[in-house]
C-alpha cells in the first residue's frame, strides 16, 4: 500500500509540475470589455458569422438526409 501511494503522489506532482510549466506567459488575456455593438467588425465576426455557420450546418445536415433516402 506504501509503495501505490508513493506512485500515486509521484505521479500526481510530475503532472502538476509539467502543466504549471505549460502555463503561457507571453499570450494575450482575453479582454474584460463587452462586444461593442457599435462596430461593424464586432457584429460579423460576433452575431454575423456564427448565424452563417449555423444555417450552413443545418442545410449541409438536410442534404446529407436527402441523400441517405
Amino acid at each position: 500500500m506504501g509503495i501505490l501511494k508513493n506512485i500515486l503522489f509521484s505521479m500526481f506532482l510530475f503532472i502538476m509540475t509539467t502543466s504549471y510549466a505549460q502555463k503561457p506567459t507571453e499570450v494575450p488575456k482575453p479582454s474584460e470589455k463587452p462586444i461593442d455593438l457599435t462596430n461593424p467588425a464586432d457584429i460579423i465576426i460576433y452575431i454575423v458569422l456564427p448565424i452563417c455557420a449555423v444555417l450552413l450546418f443545418f442545410i449541409w445536415k438536410g442534404k446529407q438526409k436527402k441523400k441517405k433516402q
